[in-house]
């Protein structure tokens, strides 16, 4: 069993900065890729961004220049810092990761708002 445990959400201000964090535990060998997505009410989950094992990465369009995701393989973490935040970033959060089938974190919500 694998368990993720999200931490870092919350609300903001418009232009602001958040930094979330996704921790794994359990019976874990190898960790593929990481990644987060994110649904805002109303809408459909989307995929935010994601790195493999090797550090690619990739972004959605919205988030480009904006977002960072980062890993700690040591820690079997990983991190997304978001700067120059807008209302349209509000959502909740969802960390995933690969360890042969694919987990979900709990969730955790951002707001943006003045």
């Amino acid at each position: 069993q694998v368990q993720l445990v999200e931490s870092g959400g919350g609300l903001v201000q418009p232009g602001g900065s958040l930094r979330l964090s996704c921790a794994a535990s359990g019976t874990i060998l190898s960790i593929n890729a990481m990644g987060w997505y994110r649904q805002a009410p109303g809408k459909q989950r989307e995929l935010v961004t994601r790195i493999t094992s090797d550090g690619t990465t990739d972004y959605g369009g919205s988030v480009k220049g904006r977002f960072t995701i980062s890993r700690d393989n040591a820690k079997n973490t990983v991190y997304l810092q978001m700067n120059s935040l807008k209302p349209e970033d509000t959502a909740v959060y969802y960390c995933v990761v690969v360890i042969g089938a694919l987990y979900w974190g709990q969730g955790t919500q951002v707001t943006v708002a003045s």
